[in-house]
């Protein structure tokens, strides 16, 4: 098995785009997914973009995707990278795909200097959480993550203060 680890380019939208369908469907449809390759292509690598994504072949093939984006502690006084995404195909899990382009991702957090990397997880995927923590990664339950999206970014965008 000959695996390796590359940044994507933008003629990788589309097999971006296909791992991101895939994904949607391995969240039972909680978040259905709303881009495109075009989308893809013209957000991801865009002159003014701080995401990259990083693919993962094996014997030549596409198994897995991380996209990444650059963050600040201030606590830390430091840069820090944020995994958006880390997919592999099922075909190709268990094989330690997902550890190689986690390890590759803390490797390039190494040579930047950063200070950490952080994810998030569903709290259902028993699976994903046990990868985890077989690297000792460990989950922040102190923190509770928000979203504001959709028609309420838009009305709080609009809104006066008061």
């Amino acid at each position: 098995m000959t695996l390796t680890v590359r940044q994507a380019c933008p003629d990788d939208a589309e097999a971006i785009y296909n791992m991101i369908a895939e994904l949607s469907v391995y969240k039972h449809g909680l978040q259905d997914s709303l881009t495109s390759p075009e989308a893809i292509k013209s957000m991801l690598f865009s002159p003014e973009s701080n995401t990259e994504a990083y693919l993962c072949e094996i014997n030549g093939r596409v198994a897995g995707y991380a996209v990444i984006t650059s963050s600040y502690s201030a606590w830390l006084g430091r840069r820090g990278i944020y995994m958006e995404d880390l997919y592999f195909s099922p075909d190709y899990r268990g094989l330690g795909v997902g550890k190689a382009l986690l390890k590759f991702i803390a490797q390039e957090a190494v040579r930047r200097q950063c200070g950490r990397i952080e994810w998030s997880a569903l709290s259902w995927d028993q699976p994903a959480k046990e990868f985890y923590q077989s690297i000792d990664a460990l989950p922040l339950n102190e923190w509770v993550r928000y979203r504001l999206d959709g028609q309420a970014l838009e009305r709080f965008a609009e809104s006066h203060l008061s």
